[in-house]
């Protein structure tokens, strides 16, 4: 899994993404951040005995797409109003940010059993042909091991620099179109 950090990465490129306006941080920003980092929750099932591989397990039914469209929807009914923006481009904003969760884990190599992305209505697990980004170790102690830097360089080269890159881009699209025309 990518690092709880890069998965906030995303959440947040994705919402710059979607608007230039002035968003309120809340109901907005804080929204997409913990949507994006949300279907990690499932780690809370190592505790209950709950085992890896199970549909509640570890990248199970919270890395889905079924997860990703209810709890997108959800998110979106109570931060609509407050965002000043239409339910359903919000609902398709979230439902994105959070999906983005599981398709990053199933970008990774170096452990696991894939992402139950289509879970509940089905226990397959997937992995993503391309996978260039190294698994973290999962815990605190992930910054106390020697594949840390490994890993956080990983991260920063195929999600957190192409996210910027990217928004970067957009912004100064922005810029260019926003400027008055010289006369």
């Amino acid at each position: 899994m990518p690092t709880i950090i890069t998965h906030a990465v995303v959440g947040l490129a994705l919402g710059r993404l979607y608007t230039a306006r002035r968003m309120p941080r809340v109901w907005y920003w804080d929204a997409l951040v913990i949507l994006a980092i949300l279907p990690d929750i499932d780690v809370l099932a190592f505790r209950f005995g709950i085992p890896y591989e199970a549909m509640l397990g570890h990248r199970g039914f919270t890395h889905s797409i079924p997860f990703a469209w209810f709890t997108g929807g959800l998110a979106a009914a109570i931060c609509y109003r407050h965002c000043q923006t239409r339910f359903w481009d919000l609902w398709g904003l979230f439902f994105v940010a959070t999906v983005s969760h599981g398709l990053l884990d199933a970008c990774t190599y170096g452990g696991g059993e894939g992402v139950g992305l289509l879970a509940p209505f089905d226990d397959e697990r997937f992995w993503s042909p391309w996978r260039p980004i190294q698994v973290s170790e999962m815990g605190l102690h992930f910054f106390k091991t020697t594949r840390a830097l490994e890993t956080l360089w990983s991260e920063f080269v195929w999600v957190c620099l192409p996210a910027g890159l990217l928004v970067g881009a957009v912004e100064l699209v922005r810029w260019i179109f926003r400027r008055e025309p010289s006369v």
